[in-house]
């Protein structure tokens, strides 16, 4: 990636960063009594996250060099483009505005751009793929682990949770099998203002995006070990991810399960992910921490307790994220 465009998306990050520091609806007070509260625990939190973003970068390592050729890129490099990537796309809207791009830009001068944006959107369906198996994950606990509690409004939002998890695997194994890159421009050549340069981009770029779809296909029709890691990778760092919950309740004297920290990111994340519209989903998320908690039976306010150091320890992740895009670019 250039200089220049590196630094028009760092600056982009900055920018991102300071609106979210200054939309936060916190007085410094509460934050601060919280981080105090938390302790050595929320740094604990942090280094969790490091091993969380690991198993993505072997994830998505995994996916760069199935079937490759190229030369090997550097570990170390995978695993910060995977950081720097989800921190752009934590403070862009909508997410995948910021991340992807810049991942890549990054991977293309080591592996040419047809398998730079096949890897990159590889992992993305895997990324996402796992987040629906997590929530059926989630569903399955619930059923066995509070059956007892359970009411006609949990039982409908649990079979709802259930049928569009089943229909986003179905169209993500169809995705996989025949690859979704051709059909995605399609469905944009209807959408008005964009149609046109659809159009044209598909026209012009028939060959290359063929090929993308191919090197889809490959992964889950004859490549299944490769399939199998990275998706395995995924869904265990979601599940290390809801350890976080663990260690902020039990700073609030509350003794909760690996079990109720899979339920309330489960509960979380599906909010979170249905206002994706928000950067960083601000308001979604603390709003989904407080509806777990209560179903739970934890009181709201420790949700909303929780869900601000979680906020606190996302926002020092970006930092880092966004920090680190500037250190070691020179190509090898």
């Amino acid at each position: 990636m250039s200089t220049r465009l590196r630094n028009l998306f760092f600056l982009l990050g900055i920018a991102c960063i300071v609106v979210m520091v200054v939309s936060f609806d916190l007085s410094l007070t509460s934050i601060t009594d919280n981080l105090a509260r938390a302790g050595r625990w929320f740094f604990i939190a942090c280094a969790l996250w490091a091993a969380v973003y690991t198993l993505n970068a072997i994830s998505w390592y995994a996916i760069i060099h199935d079937g490759s050729t190229a030369q090997r890129i550097p570990f170390w490099r995978v695993l910060k483009y995977t950081v720097t990537g989800f921190a752009l796309n934590t403070v862009t809207p909508v997410g995948l505005m910021g991340g992807e791009p810049y991942r890549i830009m990054e991977l293309k001068p080591y592996v040419g751009i047809e398998r730079a944006t096949s890897s990159t959107l590889l992992y993305v369906m895997m990324h996402i793929f796992s987040h629906f198996w997590y929530w059926l994950l989630s569903v399955g606990i619930y059923i066995f682990a509070y059956h007892e509690s359970l009411t006609p409004e949990m039982g409908m939002l649990l079979l709802s949770t259930t049928i569009v998890c089943s229909a986003g695997i179905y169209l993500f194994a169809r995705g996989y099998r025949s690859g979704f890159t051709r059909s995605a421009l399609r469905l944009l050549t209807h959408v008005p203002y964009i149609k046109k340069w659809a159009i044209r981009f598909s026209n012009d770029k028939q060959e290359t995006l063929q090929r993308i779809d191919q090197q889809i296909a490959q992964l889950h029709s004859t490549r299944q070990r490769t399939f199998g890691l990275a998706l395995s990778c995924e869904l265990l760092a979601r599940i290390l991810s809801s350890v976080e919950l663990v260690i902020f309740l039990q700073i609030f004297s509350i003794e909760a399960s690996l079990a109720d920290g899979i339920l309330m990111l489960g509960f979380t994340s599906l909010f979170a992910n249905a206002m994706f519209f928000l950067p960083m989903q601000l308001g979604a998320r603390e709003g989904g921490f407080a509806m777990a908690a209560g179903g739970l039976a934890i009181g709201t306010g420790i949700g909303v307790s929780v869900g601000l150091l979680i906020r606190l320890r996302e926002l020092v992740c970006t930092i880092v994220g966004i920090g680190i895009m500037k250190i070691g670019n020179n190509f090898r």
